[in-house]
């Protein structure tokens, strides 16, 4: 383990990883739907199928993140059970846990992750 972490932080930490697991698998289905390709067969209006379209793509786009971010969740998760949890996939570094608290699934460091983002 990348920091000293009590047991109770750790399975408060895992508690935290499951319910944005099963939040975020949830969203998944509930807009699969709203993120299939719109029908331009359809007998609607031009300015309701632009914004039809727009829907589509907005819902796609949120999609898309969610499913990045629950990979990351889930990435966390096998972290934790391999007892690497809080260590930044860069540097190997310790994440501090204040960034943890903040963003449980955090596969970097601050210093990192920061560094990725300027590129």
């Amino acid at each position: 383990m990348a920091e000293d972490w009590t047991t109770e932080e750790l399975e408060g930490m895992r508690d935290r990883l499951e319910s944005m697991r099963a939040e975020m698998e949830a969203h998944l289905l509930s807009t699969a739907q709203s993120s299939k390709t719109v029908d331009l067969d359809e007998p609607i209006g031009r300015l309701s199928r632009m914004d039809a379209i727009q829907q589509q793509k907005m819902a796609v786009a949120n999609r898309r993140n969610t499913e990045i971010q629950l990979n990351q969740v889930r990435n966390a998760l096998n972290a934790l059970e391999a007892g690497a949890y809080g260590e930044c996939r860069a540097c190997e570094e310790p994440i501090r846990k204040a960034r943890l608290y903040a963003r449980p699934e955090s596969p970097f460091c601050l210093a990192c992750q920061q560094s990725r983002e300027r590129r």
